[in-house]
Protein backbone atom coordinates (compact mmCIF):
# COMPACT_ATOMS: atom_id res chain seq x y z
CA UNK A 1 0.00 0.00 0.00
CA UNK A 2 1.12 3.81 -0.78
CA UNK A 3 2.36 5.48 2.37
CA UNK A 4 1.00 8.73 0.55
CA UNK A 5 -2.17 9.97 -1.76
CA UNK A 6 -1.30 11.90 -4.78
CA UNK A 7 -4.06 14.26 -5.27
CA UNK A 8 -3.54 14.97 -9.09
CA UNK A 9 -7.43 14.34 -9.63
CA UNK A 10 -8.19 18.37 -9.13
CA UNK A 11 -6.56 21.57 -10.55
CA UNK A 12 -6.27 22.77 -7.07
CA UNK A 13 -2.48 24.25 -7.37
CA UNK A 14 -1.81 25.35 -4.11
CA UNK A 15 -3.07 22.61 -2.45
CA UNK A 16 0.01 20.35 -4.32
CA UNK A 17 2.98 23.49 -2.80
CA UNK A 18 2.36 26.36 -5.48
CA UNK A 19 3.26 29.69 -3.44
CA UNK A 20 0.75 32.18 -3.60
CA UNK A 21 1.86 35.47 -5.47
CA UNK A 22 3.86 37.65 -3.04
CA UNK A 23 2.04 41.37 -3.53
CA UNK A 24 -1.83 40.25 -3.73
CA UNK A 25 -1.66 38.40 -0.58
CA UNK A 26 0.12 41.78 0.92
CA UNK A 27 -2.30 43.69 -0.87
CA UNK A 28 -5.38 41.76 0.99
CA UNK A 29 -3.72 41.35 4.56
CA UNK A 30 -3.91 45.14 4.65
CA UNK A 31 -7.04 45.31 3.32
CA UNK A 32 -8.23 42.77 5.65
CA UNK A 33 -6.71 43.73 8.80
CA UNK A 34 -7.10 47.89 7.84
CA UNK A 35 -5.81 49.26 11.09
CA UNK A 36 -2.34 48.20 10.16
CA UNK A 37 -2.40 51.27 7.37
CA UNK A 38 -2.22 53.03 10.79
CA UNK A 39 0.73 51.61 12.23
CA UNK A 40 3.66 54.09 11.51
CA UNK A 41 5.71 50.82 11.16
CA UNK A 42 3.37 49.72 7.93
CA UNK A 43 6.65 50.22 6.06
CA UNK A 44 8.54 48.15 7.06
CA UNK A 45 6.36 45.34 6.35
CA UNK A 46 4.67 45.99 3.16
CA UNK A 47 6.09 47.81 0.45
CA UNK A 48 4.91 51.41 -0.72
CA UNK A 49 3.32 50.33 -3.88
CA UNK A 50 1.20 47.24 -1.53
CA UNK A 51 0.21 50.09 0.92
CA UNK A 52 -1.23 52.40 -2.08
CA UNK A 53 -3.18 49.70 -3.63
CA UNK A 54 -4.90 48.27 0.00
CA UNK A 55 -5.73 52.06 0.48
CA UNK A 56 -6.81 52.33 -2.88
CA UNK A 57 -9.58 49.44 -2.81
CA UNK A 58 -10.98 50.36 0.68
CA UNK A 59 -11.77 53.76 -0.73
CA UNK A 60 -13.87 52.02 -3.50
CA UNK A 61 -16.20 50.55 -1.43
CA UNK A 62 -18.16 51.81 1.75
CA UNK A 63 -17.05 49.73 5.33
CA UNK A 64 -13.81 47.54 3.41
CA UNK A 65 -14.55 43.76 2.65
CA UNK A 66 -17.02 42.97 5.34
CA UNK A 67 -19.30 45.26 3.95
CA UNK A 68 -21.29 43.96 0.36
CA UNK A 69 -20.69 45.81 -3.01
CA UNK A 70 -23.21 45.84 -5.88
CA UNK A 71 -24.46 42.97 -7.11
CA UNK A 72 -22.48 43.22 -9.92
CA UNK A 73 -18.98 43.59 -8.56
CA UNK A 74 -16.91 46.46 -7.39
CA UNK A 75 -17.54 49.73 -9.86
CA UNK A 76 -13.82 50.35 -9.90
CA UNK A 77 -12.75 46.81 -9.70
CA UNK A 78 -15.01 46.03 -13.07
CA UNK A 79 -13.21 48.83 -14.50
CA UNK A 80 -9.69 47.70 -14.10
CA UNK A 81 -10.69 44.29 -15.81
CA UNK A 82 -12.83 46.63 -18.73
CA UNK A 83 -9.33 47.83 -19.13
CA UNK A 84 -7.24 44.34 -18.75
CA UNK A 85 -9.47 43.21 -21.62
CA UNK A 86 -9.06 45.88 -23.82
CA UNK A 87 -5.59 45.80 -22.98
CA UNK A 88 -5.48 42.24 -23.70
CA UNK A 89 -7.79 42.48 -27.25
CA UNK A 90 -7.72 45.68 -28.67
CA UNK A 91 -11.02 46.63 -27.98
CA UNK A 92 -12.64 48.32 -25.73
CA UNK A 93 -15.17 47.17 -23.08
CA UNK A 94 -17.91 47.92 -20.90
CA UNK A 95 -17.47 47.69 -17.52
CA UNK A 96 -21.70 47.28 -17.13
CA UNK A 97 -21.63 44.15 -18.88
CA UNK A 98 -18.83 42.82 -16.27
CA UNK A 99 -20.29 41.04 -13.63
CA UNK A 100 -18.16 39.77 -10.84
CA UNK A 101 -18.89 36.20 -9.26
CA UNK A 102 -17.81 33.50 -6.71
CA UNK A 103 -15.72 31.82 -8.92
CA UNK A 104 -15.81 31.62 -12.48
CA UNK A 105 -18.38 28.10 -11.73
CA UNK A 106 -20.86 30.31 -10.35
CA UNK A 107 -21.05 32.99 -13.33
CA UNK A 108 -21.18 29.97 -15.95
CA UNK A 109 -24.28 28.38 -13.79
CA UNK A 110 -25.97 31.64 -13.68
CA UNK A 111 -25.80 32.19 -17.82
CA UNK A 112 -26.91 28.86 -18.63
CA UNK A 113 -29.85 29.34 -15.95
CA UNK A 114 -30.80 32.02 -18.12
CA UNK A 115 -30.41 30.37 -21.44
CA UNK A 116 -32.21 27.00 -20.15
CA UNK A 117 -35.78 27.29 -19.90
CA UNK A 118 -36.78 23.48 -20.01
CA UNK A 119 -35.83 20.16 -21.19
CA UNK A 120 -36.56 21.01 -24.70
CA UNK A 121 -33.58 23.59 -24.52
CA UNK A 122 -29.74 22.11 -25.66
CA UNK A 123 -26.12 23.18 -25.36
CA UNK A 124 -23.55 22.16 -27.44
CA UNK A 125 -20.76 20.62 -24.75
CA UNK A 126 -17.69 19.52 -25.91
CA UNK A 127 -16.96 16.21 -25.16
CA UNK A 128 -14.60 15.08 -23.32
CA UNK A 129 -15.96 18.18 -21.40
CA UNK A 130 -15.62 19.39 -17.70
CA UNK A 131 -18.34 18.18 -15.40
CA UNK A 132 -19.68 21.39 -14.43
CA UNK A 133 -21.35 21.49 -17.73
CA UNK A 134 -23.11 18.11 -17.94
CA UNK A 135 -23.99 18.65 -13.89
CA UNK A 136 -25.49 22.22 -14.55
CA UNK A 137 -27.67 21.58 -17.63
CA UNK A 138 -29.10 18.64 -16.01
CA UNK A 139 -29.69 20.29 -12.52
CA UNK A 140 -31.73 23.20 -14.69
CA UNK A 141 -33.35 20.79 -16.57
CA UNK A 142 -31.83 21.13 -20.21
CA UNK A 143 -30.50 18.65 -22.43
CA UNK A 144 -26.36 18.40 -23.02
CA UNK A 145 -25.70 18.01 -26.96
CA UNK A 146 -22.46 16.72 -26.98
CA UNK A 147 -19.82 17.29 -29.81
CA UNK A 148 -16.77 15.32 -29.84
CA UNK A 149 -12.89 16.25 -30.01
CA UNK A 150 -10.94 14.51 -32.23
CA UNK A 151 -7.97 13.06 -30.18
CA UNK A 152 -6.17 11.97 -33.28
CA UNK A 153 -6.54 15.55 -34.27
CA UNK A 154 -4.50 16.97 -30.87
CA UNK A 155 -8.44 17.51 -29.56
CA UNK A 156 -9.22 19.93 -32.24
CA UNK A 157 -12.73 20.54 -33.53
CA UNK A 158 -13.98 19.62 -36.72
CA UNK A 159 -17.22 21.82 -37.98
CA UNK A 160 -19.15 18.99 -39.90
CA UNK A 161 -19.40 17.62 -37.03
CA UNK A 162 -20.83 20.22 -34.83
CA UNK A 163 -23.33 20.45 -37.93
CA UNK A 164 -24.05 16.31 -37.24
CA UNK A 165 -24.62 17.30 -33.72
CA UNK A 166 -26.84 20.19 -34.26
CA UNK A 167 -29.29 18.29 -37.14
CA UNK A 168 -29.74 15.26 -34.64
CA UNK A 169 -30.42 17.47 -31.44
CA UNK A 170 -33.30 19.06 -33.82
CA UNK A 171 -34.39 16.02 -35.27
CA UNK A 172 -35.06 15.08 -31.52
CA UNK A 173 -36.84 18.04 -30.89
CA UNK A 174 -34.30 19.83 -29.23
CA UNK A 175 -34.04 23.41 -29.74
CA UNK A 176 -30.14 24.36 -29.26
CA UNK A 177 -29.87 27.97 -27.93
CA UNK A 178 -25.71 27.50 -26.88
CA UNK A 179 -22.33 26.73 -27.56
CA UNK A 180 -19.97 25.78 -24.88
CA UNK A 181 -15.80 26.05 -25.77
CA UNK A 182 -13.48 25.46 -23.47
CA UNK A 183 -9.85 27.39 -24.24
CA UNK A 184 -7.67 26.11 -23.51
CA UNK A 185 -9.26 22.33 -22.95
CA UNK A 186 -10.15 20.70 -19.39
CA UNK A 187 -9.64 18.30 -19.24
CA UNK A 188 -7.91 17.86 -23.09
CA UNK A 189 -5.30 20.60 -22.69
CA UNK A 190 -5.53 22.02 -25.97
CA UNK A 191 -5.78 25.47 -27.38
CA UNK A 192 -7.54 26.49 -30.22
CA UNK A 193 -6.42 28.20 -33.48
CA UNK A 194 -7.55 31.88 -34.17
CA UNK A 195 -9.05 29.69 -37.49
CA UNK A 196 -10.65 27.38 -35.52
CA UNK A 197 -12.13 30.59 -33.10
CA UNK A 198 -13.67 32.39 -36.25
CA UNK A 199 -15.36 28.76 -37.12
CA UNK A 200 -16.81 28.63 -34.46
CA UNK A 201 -17.82 31.94 -34.25
CA UNK A 202 -19.30 32.01 -38.10
CA UNK A 203 -21.06 28.64 -37.07
CA UNK A 204 -22.94 30.24 -34.07
CA UNK A 205 -23.44 33.03 -36.25
CA UNK A 206 -25.10 30.88 -38.74
CA UNK A 207 -27.28 29.13 -36.25
CA UNK A 208 -28.24 31.70 -34.15
CA UNK A 209 -26.45 30.14 -30.99
CA UNK A 210 -25.32 31.91 -27.87
CA UNK A 211 -21.42 31.04 -27.51
CA UNK A 212 -20.18 30.94 -24.07
CA UNK A 213 -16.32 31.30 -23.63
CA UNK A 214 -14.97 29.08 -21.02
CA UNK A 215 -11.51 31.10 -21.15
CA UNK A 216 -10.08 30.47 -17.38
CA UNK A 217 -6.81 28.99 -18.64
CA UNK A 218 -5.58 31.85 -20.63
CA UNK A 219 -2.32 32.06 -19.14
CA UNK A 220 -1.91 28.14 -18.72
CA UNK A 221 -0.12 27.85 -22.21
CA UNK A 222 3.41 25.83 -22.59
CA UNK A 223 4.07 26.71 -26.16
CA UNK A 224 4.45 28.70 -28.66
CA UNK A 225 2.88 27.85 -31.28
CA UNK A 226 -1.23 28.20 -30.38
CA UNK A 227 -1.17 31.47 -28.41
CA UNK A 228 -3.82 32.35 -26.66
CA UNK A 229 -6.77 34.30 -28.24
CA UNK A 230 -10.04 35.63 -27.05
CA UNK A 231 -13.19 34.79 -28.67
CA UNK A 232 -13.83 38.45 -28.38
CA UNK A 233 -10.85 39.63 -29.92
CA UNK A 234 -11.21 37.35 -32.73
CA UNK A 235 -15.03 38.16 -33.20
CA UNK A 236 -14.21 41.75 -33.04
CA UNK A 237 -11.90 41.41 -35.66
CA UNK A 238 -14.31 40.29 -37.89
CA UNK A 239 -16.18 43.45 -38.06
CA UNK A 240 -19.75 43.73 -38.95
CA UNK A 241 -22.43 42.43 -38.85
CA UNK A 242 -21.52 39.27 -37.22
CA UNK A 243 -19.38 41.38 -34.45
CA UNK A 244 -22.61 43.50 -33.85
CA UNK A 245 -24.73 40.53 -33.20
CA UNK A 246 -23.08 37.12 -32.52
CA UNK A 247 -24.24 36.82 -28.40
CA UNK A 248 -21.16 35.61 -26.50
CA UNK A 249 -20.55 35.34 -22.78
CA UNK A 250 -16.65 34.98 -21.95
CA UNK A 251 -15.96 33.65 -18.44
CA UNK A 252 -12.47 33.79 -16.08
CA UNK A 253 -10.84 33.31 -12.84
CA UNK A 254 -8.36 34.28 -10.46
CA UNK A 255 -8.52 29.94 -9.15
CA UNK A 256 -6.05 29.06 -12.60
CA UNK A 257 -2.80 30.28 -14.27
CA UNK A 258 0.23 31.82 -11.62
CA UNK A 259 -2.61 32.58 -9.45
CA UNK A 260 -4.03 29.35 -8.49
CA UNK A 261 -6.54 31.08 -5.60
CA UNK A 262 -8.91 28.36 -6.02
CA UNK A 263 -10.00 29.32 -2.70
CA UNK A 264 -10.69 32.81 -2.56
CA UNK A 265 -13.54 31.95 -4.90
CA UNK A 266 -13.08 35.12 -7.80
CA UNK A 267 -13.98 35.59 -11.32
CA UNK A 268 -15.95 37.33 -13.43
CA UNK A 269 -18.26 37.48 -16.64
CA UNK A 270 -18.43 39.53 -19.78
CA UNK A 271 -21.44 40.28 -21.74
CA UNK A 272 -21.11 40.97 -26.02
CA UNK A 273 -23.88 41.62 -27.80
CA UNK A 274 -26.50 40.03 -25.19
CA UNK A 275 -29.79 42.69 -25.60
CA UNK A 276 -30.07 44.97 -22.56
CA UNK A 277 -33.51 43.86 -21.34
CA UNK A 278 -31.37 40.45 -20.90
CA UNK A 279 -28.63 42.52 -18.74
CA UNK A 280 -31.42 43.60 -16.68
CA UNK A 281 -32.75 40.54 -15.99
CA UNK A 282 -29.12 38.55 -15.21
CA UNK A 283 -28.89 41.52 -13.19
CA UNK A 284 -32.36 41.07 -11.19
CA UNK A 285 -30.94 37.20 -10.35
CA UNK A 286 -27.45 38.45 -9.24
CA UNK A 287 -29.08 40.67 -6.79
CA UNK A 288 -31.05 37.50 -5.33
CA UNK A 289 -27.09 37.09 -3.99
CA UNK A 290 -26.92 40.65 -2.32
CA UNK A 291 -23.25 40.25 -3.08
CA UNK A 292 -20.02 38.73 -5.07
CA UNK A 293 -17.43 37.76 -2.35
CA UNK A 294 -15.39 41.12 -2.02
CA UNK A 295 -11.88 40.08 -1.06
CA UNK A 296 -12.12 37.65 -4.16
CA UNK A 297 -13.27 41.15 -5.72
CA UNK A 298 -9.83 42.46 -5.32
CA UNK A 299 -7.71 39.30 -6.28
CA UNK A 300 -9.81 40.10 -9.36
CA UNK A 301 -8.57 43.62 -9.64
CA UNK A 302 -5.53 42.61 -8.63
CA UNK A 303 -5.23 40.12 -11.46
CA UNK A 304 -6.34 42.68 -14.15
CA UNK A 305 -3.83 45.27 -12.73
CA UNK A 306 -0.74 43.71 -11.34
CA UNK A 307 2.18 45.85 -10.75
CA UNK A 308 3.63 47.60 -13.51
CA UNK A 309 7.62 48.75 -14.62
CA UNK A 310 8.50 50.67 -12.52
CA UNK A 311 6.97 49.38 -9.10
CA UNK A 312 8.50 48.59 -6.32
CA UNK A 313 6.88 44.97 -6.45
CA UNK A 314 7.19 44.81 -10.07
CA UNK A 315 10.56 42.77 -10.20
CA UNK A 316 9.53 40.13 -7.71
CA UNK A 317 6.05 40.04 -8.76
CA UNK A 318 7.30 39.14 -12.58
CA UNK A 319 10.17 36.72 -11.29
CA UNK A 320 7.38 34.48 -9.74
CA UNK A 321 4.49 34.64 -11.87
CA UNK A 322 7.19 33.41 -14.55
CA UNK A 323 8.92 30.72 -12.74
CA UNK A 324 5.59 29.35 -11.93
CA UNK A 325 4.43 29.12 -15.63
CA UNK A 326 8.14 27.84 -17.18
CA UNK A 327 8.06 25.41 -14.08
CA UNK A 328 4.79 23.89 -15.20
CA UNK A 329 5.56 23.79 -18.89
CA UNK A 330 8.35 21.88 -17.77
CA UNK A 331 6.26 19.56 -15.79
CA UNK A 332 4.12 19.03 -19.17
CA UNK A 333 6.74 18.23 -21.09
CA UNK A 334 8.13 15.71 -18.19
CA UNK A 335 4.49 14.24 -18.14
CA UNK A 336 3.46 13.64 -21.62
CA UNK A 337 7.06 12.39 -22.08
CA UNK A 338 6.24 9.78 -19.25
CA UNK A 339 2.84 8.71 -20.53
CA UNK A 340 4.34 8.29 -24.15
CA UNK A 341 6.97 5.65 -22.45
CA UNK A 342 4.58 3.40 -21.46
CA UNK A 343 3.00 0.55 -22.44
CA UNK A 344 -0.09 1.06 -24.13
CA UNK A 345 -0.31 4.65 -23.12
CA UNK A 346 -0.80 7.41 -26.03
CA UNK A 347 -0.88 11.30 -25.11
CA UNK A 348 -1.12 14.19 -27.08
CA UNK A 349 0.86 17.44 -25.02
CA UNK A 350 -0.59 19.37 -22.98
CA UNK A 351 -0.19 22.49 -25.07
CA UNK A 352 -2.38 24.55 -22.24
CA UNK A 353 -4.23 24.75 -18.72
CA UNK A 354 -3.56 22.02 -16.30
CA UNK A 355 -3.77 18.57 -17.97
CA UNK A 356 -3.00 15.49 -19.35
CA UNK A 357 -5.34 13.15 -20.37
CA UNK A 358 -3.57 9.86 -21.41
CA UNK A 359 -5.23 7.68 -23.50
CA UNK A 360 -5.28 3.86 -22.15
CA UNK A 361 -5.35 0.87 -24.63
CA UNK A 362 -6.64 -1.59 -21.95
CA UNK A 363 -6.62 -4.99 -22.73
CA UNK A 364 -9.43 -7.48 -23.23
CA UNK A 365 -8.80 -9.01 -19.75
CA UNK A 366 -8.94 -5.56 -17.51
CA UNK A 367 -12.30 -4.67 -19.81
CA UNK A 368 -13.71 -7.75 -18.25
CA UNK A 369 -12.05 -7.82 -14.83
CA UNK A 370 -13.89 -4.42 -14.52
CA UNK A 371 -17.19 -5.81 -15.71
CA UNK A 372 -17.21 -8.83 -13.26
CA UNK A 373 -16.94 -6.08 -10.99
CA UNK A 374 -19.64 -3.78 -12.31
CA UNK A 375 -17.27 -1.22 -12.65
CA UNK A 376 -16.47 1.04 -16.03
CA UNK A 377 -13.18 -0.24 -16.99
CA UNK A 378 -11.37 2.81 -16.77
CA UNK A 379 -12.67 3.29 -12.73
CA UNK A 380 -11.33 0.09 -12.63
CA UNK A 381 -7.90 1.36 -14.04
CA UNK A 382 -7.77 4.19 -11.90
CA UNK A 383 -8.51 2.48 -8.70
CA UNK A 384 -5.49 -0.33 -9.23
CA UNK A 385 -3.33 2.88 -9.79
CA UNK A 386 -4.65 4.55 -6.47
CA UNK A 387 -4.03 1.07 -4.72
CA UNK A 388 -1.10 0.72 -5.84
CA UNK A 389 0.96 3.88 -5.90
CA UNK A 390 -1.26 6.32 -4.14
CA UNK A 391 -1.76 8.48 -7.37
CA UNK A 392 -5.22 10.19 -7.65
CA UNK A 393 -6.78 10.69 -10.92
CA UNK A 394 -10.07 10.68 -12.82
CA UNK A 395 -11.43 8.37 -14.89
CA UNK A 396 -12.10 9.57 -18.47
CA UNK A 397 -15.67 8.68 -18.57
CA UNK A 398 -15.91 11.55 -15.56
CA UNK A 399 -15.31 13.62 -18.67
CA UNK A 400 -17.13 11.70 -21.77
CA UNK A 401 -15.44 9.77 -24.05
CA UNK A 402 -15.97 8.08 -27.52
CA UNK A 403 -17.12 4.61 -26.68
CA UNK A 404 -14.64 1.77 -26.73
CA UNK A 405 -12.12 4.43 -25.68
CA UNK A 406 -10.19 4.73 -22.21
CA UNK A 407 -8.69 7.67 -20.78
CA UNK A 408 -7.74 9.21 -17.27
CA UNK A 409 -6.75 12.60 -16.16
CA UNK A 410 -4.45 13.99 -14.12
CA UNK A 411 -2.82 17.45 -13.22
CA UNK A 412 0.48 18.12 -14.07
CA UNK A 413 0.30 20.21 -10.69
CA UNK A 414 2.71 18.04 -8.61
CA UNK A 415 6.12 19.81 -7.28
CA UNK A 416 8.45 19.84 -10.47
CA UNK A 417 11.56 17.46 -8.69
CA UNK A 418 8.69 15.28 -7.31
CA UNK A 419 7.43 14.67 -11.06
CA UNK A 420 10.46 11.85 -11.96
CA UNK A 421 9.46 9.62 -9.31
CA UNK A 422 5.47 9.94 -10.13
CA UNK A 423 5.80 9.26 -13.25
CA UNK A 424 8.49 6.32 -12.56
CA UNK A 425 5.50 4.94 -9.74
CA UNK A 426 3.12 5.17 -12.74
CA UNK A 427 5.09 3.23 -15.54
CA UNK A 428 6.00 0.32 -13.50
CA UNK A 429 2.35 0.31 -12.42
CA UNK A 430 1.00 0.34 -15.92
CA UNK A 431 3.67 -1.71 -17.19
CA UNK A 432 2.43 -4.41 -14.48
CA UNK A 433 -1.24 -3.88 -15.14
CA UNK A 434 -0.89 -4.67 -18.80
CA UNK A 435 1.41 -7.63 -18.14
CA UNK A 436 -1.43 -8.66 -15.77
CA UNK A 437 -4.24 -8.66 -17.81
CA UNK A 438 -2.91 -9.03 -21.70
Amino acid sequence: MPSEIIFTNVGNPHALGQKPLTFPRQVIALCQAPFLLDDPNVGLLFPADAIARAKHYLSLNSGGLGAYSDSRGIPGVRKEIADFIERRDGYPSDPELIFLTDGASKGIMQILHTIIRGPNDGVLVPVPQYPLYSATISLYGGSLVPYYLEEAADWGLDINDLRQSIRQARKNGITVRAMVIINPGNPTGQCLSEANVKQILQFCYQENLVLLGDEVYQQNIYQDEHPFISARKVLMDMGPPISKELQLVSFHTVSKGYWGECGQRGGYFEMTNIPPKSVEEIYKVASISLSPNVPAQIFLGLMANPPKPGDISYDQFVRESKGILESLRRRAHIMTDGFNSCRNVVCNFTEGAMYSFPQIQLPRGAIDAAKKLGKAPDVFYCLKLLEATGISTVPGSGFGQKEGVFHLRTTILPAEEEMPSIMASFKKFNDDFMEQYE
